[in-house]
């Protein structure tokens, strides 16, 4: 059985930082396309990373939302199914539920939360101006 368990959220002041992670189990996942996703209250969930391999290429690709680029870094550990999005700089606007993901979107559906299979239940990040 396929599961994404995430942690990390918590309380953060703005302008700190915070690490999120994501556990996979059931299956190996370097195949996969992993990411994450959010939810603010009252908003609909939007993307925030993703990361992908491209073709034949060995390496991966990776992908933010305008919103995130250049403040959050998404990486993975294959060797330990676990994927992780280090965060710095936060503002009270990245205040939602941080959900992981993995599936494998074309590369036009990176970005789309329909191009994933599988769900974390989500951690909560707040941060407080």
């Amino acid at each position: 059985q396929v599961q994404l368990v995430e942690s990390g959220g918590q309380l953060v002041q703005a302008g700190g930082s915070l690490r999120l992670s994501c556990a996979a189990s059931g299956r190996t996942f370097s195949g996969d396309a992993m990411g994450w996703f959010r939810q603010a209250p009252g908003k609909e969930r939007e993307f925030v990373a993703a990361s992908r391999r491209n073709g034949g290429n060995p390496n991966y690709s990776t992908y933010y939302a305008d919103s995130v680029r250049g403040r959050f870094t998404i990486s993975r550990d294959n060797a330990n199914n676990m994927v992780y999005l280090q965060t710095m700089s936060l503002n009270p606007a990245d205040t939602a539920v941080y959900y992981c993901v993995a599936g494998s979107p074309p590369i036009w559906m990176v970005t789309s939360s329909t191009g994933y299979d599988y769900w974390g239940q989500g951690t909560q990040v707040t941060v407080s101006s």
